[in-house]
């Protein structure tokens, strides 16, 4: 009779590694934002719009992978804290677009910058060789699985 194989062990697995540091350096930007009055997941917003200018919230879900319900509850919370301003579509009496405020293109900049600061807090000490590598291995398994969905939360 054979011997049953013991368990592996947790940090055997990548996903365990992978899990532990996304854990901190998420936990970690999330106070600095949280900081500066938002969630991840409206910066995440607020980063698209800066890009995207005035957007649907149907076009803005279908780019951020979230669903319009989704949308529609962060754009809510964003319109209460004056960062975003809804207005009418002009194409479509049916339709809206959101778009950042003044007061949400300026706080843009600022959230960018405390990602930056995370990402040196957490990744500085990696030579650019291997920054890019890690870089590559998790585009690469993005690809692979097909995964769409941007890290919101």
């Amino acid at each position: 009779m054979t011997e049953p194989v013991p368990p592996s062990q947790l940090t055997a697995h990548l996903g365990y590694w992978l899990r532990y540091v996304s854990n901190h350096v998420s936990q970690a930007f999330a106070r600095k934002v949280e900081r500066e009055g938002v969630t991840v997941a409206e910066w995440v917003v607020l980063r698209e719009l800066y890009d995207a200018g005035e957007i649907s919230p149907s076009r803005l879900a279908e780019r951020l992978g979230l669903t319009r319900g989704a949308i529609s509850k962060l754009a809510e919370r964003l319109l209460a804290k004056a960062l975003i301003a809804r207005r009418d579509d002009p194409d479509d009496a049916r339709a809206q677009r959101l778009a950042l405020t003044e007061s949400g293109r300026a706080l843009t900049p600022r959230l960018s910058a405390l990602a930056d600061q995370n990402d040196a807090e957490f990744f500085d000490h990696l030579t650019e060789a291997e920054r890019r590598t890690v870089e590559q291995v998790m585009r690469q398994v993005v690809e692979r699985r097909g995964l769409k969905a941007p890290p919101v939360s």
